[in-house]
């Protein structure tokens, strides 16, 4: 069968399982492929016993809150949001390599106090077995609270999430990961309202022209523009001025378009993974 689907299919009879032992969840949910596929599995199985949870903050990027509704009304799961405030929190704003512990600190934090006002509510993320193999130090946050990962413990993978995803016919089986605006910073870099208010104006300025899969890096007044394979590839001149022009209305005072292609996860290639506990 096509897309792996005898995989697949063993795959997600396991993620139900391991969703169902757990009786009533709270899902961190952003809306994306990952989350979207714990959060419809959870209601699938366990009904009214399982939220969806959205955290809000300027590092959320335009667009991202709607699209979370949208997948959340889709799935017919109870949906709530949350303000979060990983910027009062020094760690996250100075940007060292553990920046992301500090986020994911903040959130669990805060969805902790939602969990506890559900009988033997767990809380659940999205994280899949490929992160890994990444450096993901929001792993040991979530270690610290409790945080189960159904996708990470089945053993299901980026390209199998997708697989399950389209095979249940989920509305962001396809969306383009969006992480925090932060994740476009260079470790050292501080984090504020200001320098992510003008990450996201240029990265929305960029979706308005057509480009769907990209990150604008930010090093200081100036923009490094990153676009997917296909995209970079079909940008003849006018396109690059017209990035460039976006990218300048948006605030930065100079641009760079990237010839490699975008790569997610780009400014961690130095660091070294982090293993589940």
């Amino acid at each position: 069968m096509a897309d792996g689907l005898p995989a697949a299919a063993d795959q997600l009879a396991d993620l139900r399982a391991r969703v169902r032992a757990l009786s009533t969840v709270v899902v961190a949910f952003s809306g994306g492929v990952d989350s979207s596929l714990v959060a419809a599995v959870a209601v699938e199985e366990l009904g009214p016993r399982a939220v969806a949870v959205t955290a809000v903050s300027p590092a959320l990027a335009s667009g991202e809150l709607e699209g979370a509704r949208r997948v959340a009304r889709e799935l017919s799961i109870t949906h709530e949001e949350i303000d979060t405030a990983e910027l009062e929190r020094p760690g996250y704003r100075r940007n060292d390599r553990d920046r992301c512990y500090h986020c994911k600190s903040e959130l669990y934090s805060r969805l902790d106090v939602l969990a506890a006002r559900r009988e033997d509510a767990v809380v659940v993320s999205g994280a899949n077995a490929d992160d890994l193999g990444d450096w993901r130090p929001g792993l040991r946050a979530a270690a610290e609270h409790g945080v189960r990962h159904p996708l990470l413990e089945a053993g299901i993978g980026k390209d199998a999430v997708r697989s399950i995803a389209r095979r249940l016919g989920l509305p962001s089986a396809e969306k383009p990961a969006s992480p925090c605006l932060a994740s476009r910073l260079p470790y050292g870099t501080e984090v504020s309202t200001p320098v992510l208010a003008l990450v996201d104006r240029a990265e929305t300025a960029l979706k308005a022209l057509g480009h769907r899969v990209l990150r604008v890096r930010h090093y200081g007044t100036l923009a490094r523009v990153e676009l997917d394979g296909d995209e970079l590839a079909r940008l003849d001149h006018d396109g690059r001025e017209r990035v460039r022009a976006a990218v300048l209305d948006a605030g930065y005072q100079d641009v760079v378009i990237d010839d490699h292609p975008f790569r997610s996860g780009s400014l961690n290639l130095t660091l070294t993974p982090v293993r589940h506990p």
